[in-house]
Order: structure tokens, then sequence, then C-alpha cells
């Protein structure tokens, strides 16, 4: 077994690399049936939709960046009836609510010229007040509020229209295709990790449970870190564990797409549902501790995701017998030769998941 080397707040955590978790990264789209169509919304529609949390932003979005004078001549754009480009929008199936793929900062313009306050709200609790700037001064939108245009100009602003391309996945209806395209989707240059996106797609108390779970302290030292990881791949383990444990009987290829679906059924689950989930990993937790030492998973360069899904699952459904031999029995798996195949190469595969989790099973907690 890997000697512990301390507990370290001073980077993110440290996975060993294995090809086949980076092949099940890069793995294709899957098949899906998707529909994507125009739609035409009024500025006061889309408002509307706003203030009714019919339209979301994502978390993982860049923030609104848009300068007052770059807003304004949007504005002035849609006042006088010029072309202004498109957004496009993602249909949520789970909620009918309309996800921004692209177009926040038209969007948002909008809605803060609506408020009569430009951009969100600064430390100090103040914003500014939405004066159109930057125009020709002798425009007669020029330094105006929404209030302060004409009546008439008011309605021509209400009523000007936003052409959206909505993307709606048909089937199957489980909006996992969401999570392809936002995959897809780059923000100030670095790439989008996996649990950020589904912690944002599939938002509920799910995703707080998890944020509240991975502060454990019996889990951080498993991990060998203090601090939460940057990109939240310590959560991502998490959803490994429970749908590898809750869900395996249903485990397919691509790893990625299986933790996806279980964060969609699972998004809401009962408060009981949770209390079971909790009690249960906080005892898997101790039980690994208290038997294999703090980063027992560490067995080579970095915590193996495959050694730690196979084990820690082994371990919670044996709670009630653990051995007293169990590190010497530990120390004999990660040596075998079978155990190190289904741990190292085609780890996603369904035959090697099932293998290596029977396998940490029975040398464990057999006889």
């Amino acid at each position: 077994m890997a000697a512990a080397d301390g507990v370290s707040g001073s980077a993110d955590l440290d996975l060993e690399r294995l090809e086949s978790e980076e092949q099940d990264y890069q793995s294709v789209l899957p098949n899906y049936e998707i529909a994507t169509y125009p739609a035409d919304f009024t500025l006061e529609v889309l408002y509307q939709k706003w203030k009714n949390e019919e339209i979301l932003i994502p978390d993982f979005q860049r923030k609104f960046v848009w300068n007052q004078i770059q807003s304004s001549k949007l504005i002035e754009s849609f006042i006088i009836g010029l072309p202004v480009p498109v957004v496009f929008f993602y249909s949520e199936n789970y909620s009918q609510k309309y996800l921004v793929i692209d177009g926040q900062q038209r969007l948002k313009t909008v809605f803060y010229y609506f408020e009569g306050l430009f951009g969100p709200e600064q430390p100090n609790g103040t914003r500014k007040i939405f004066k159109l700037k930057g125009l020709d001064q002798q425009s007669s939108y020029f330094q105006k509020t929404f209030e302060e245009l004409s009546v008439r100009e008011q309605i021509r602003f209400k009523n000007s229209v936003l052409r959206a391309f909505v993307v709606q996945q048909l089937n199957p209806e489980d909006d996992t295709a969401m999570y392809h395209i936002f995959e897809r989707l780059n923000t100030g240059g670095t790439l989008l990790a996996n649990q950020e996106i589904r912690n944002c797609i599939y938002r509920g108390s799910f995703v707080s449970f998890l944020e509240d779970l991975n502060l454990l302290p019996e889990w951080r030292d498993i991990l060998g870190k203090k601090l939460p990881d940057s990109r939240q791949k310590d959560i991502e383990l998490l959803v490994r564990y429970f749908a590898l444990r809750e869900e395996r009987g249903c485990y397919k290829k691509p790893m990625k797409d299986f933790l996806s679906k279980f964060m969609s059924k699972y998004r809401n689950p009962s408060k009981e549902t949770l209390q079971g989930f909790r009690n249960r990993f906080r005892a898997t937790c101790r039980s690994v501790i208290e038997g294999l030492g703090e980063k027992p998973f560490h067995v080579k360069a970095g915590l193996n995701t495959a050694v730690f899904d196979a084990v820690s699952i082994a371990f919670s459904e044996h709670l009630d017998k653990i051995p007293q031999d169990i590190s010497e029995r530990y120390n004999k798996l990660i040596e075998d030769s079978d155990f190190i195949q289904n741990t190292s190469t085609g780890t996603t595969d369904v035959d090697k998941v099932n293998q290596r989790i029977s396998q940490a099973s029975r040398q464990l907690f057999g006889k």
C-alpha cells in the first residue's frame, strides 16, 4: 500500500494518468434526436421570461463584460430597426426553461436597459444608471434611460424582435445532449471540466449535497488534499462512487455519459435518500481510513480512479464485517495481476468495471 505523505492544500488533486480514462473523456457524441428551430421573441417577452427565471445563464459562462458604449449601440440598433445577431437557447426537457448557449451579452444588455441600471451589482452594492452613451449627440436617444424615451419609442423597443435558435433534445428525453453542447464551449480560453458542466446543467439539491460532502475531513484525508479541487475532480469522484454503487447494473460506456445520466436522475432526490447516501459514505470513508490509512488509492503516482471506485464500493457494501487483516488483504489486491489489468487499461469497459468491483469485494471481504 502506498505510504501516506501527509495532507496537502497547496495544489489540486493528483490523479494517476490512465489512457482509458482520457479516451473516455474524448469519446464521440452518442446518437441523439435533436431539433433546432428558429423563434422570434419580442424584447418585452424575453425580459418577462428573464424576470420569471425562465431564461437561465449557466454559471460557467463568462460574466457580463460589455461596456456601456457597446451596450448603448445595441439598444440603439433595436430602436431604429437595425439587424442584430441571433441568440441560441437550449430548451431543457426537465423544466422547459431556456439555457443560454450564446448571446449572454446581448440579452443582459436588453434586460439591464429595461431595469434602468447598467451591469451587475458592484461590490459596494451600487449600480450605474443606464443612459445611452457613445451615440451621436444629435440622436434623440442620446443620454436617455428607458423611462426617458417617449412612449412611442418605448413601445418600439419593447416590440423589437430578437431571433433565437432553440435546440431541444427529443430522444432520449434525458437532456444529456446539453452536456455535449456545453462541453464544446470555451470560456476565457480554458476548456470546461466535465463536472463543472454537470453541476450547472443538473442543478438541484444533489449538487448542493455533493459540495457539502466534498468538505468532509475523512474524505479530504482519503484524497490527500485539504482544499477542494478548482476543477471539481474530487466532486466527480463522488459522483462516480454513487453512480456505480447505486446504478452499476445500468452502466454503459462512456463513463462520462453514465455520470451525467445519474446526476440527471438524482438531481432532486428525497431528503431521506440524501441522508442515507451521506451516512453510508461517511461510514465508508471512516472504515477506509481506519483500515488502509490516508491516501490509500495513490497506488503509483497519483490517485487511481479505478482502484478508488472498486475498493470504496466494496467497503461500502461490507461495513458490518471489516476483517482485522484488511490492510494485508488490500496490499495483496493491488499487487494482483488481474486487478492491475482491470485498473490500468480499459478502465471504463463494462466488463472491467464489474470485474474489478467483484474482485475487490471477494479478496477484501471474502473468507
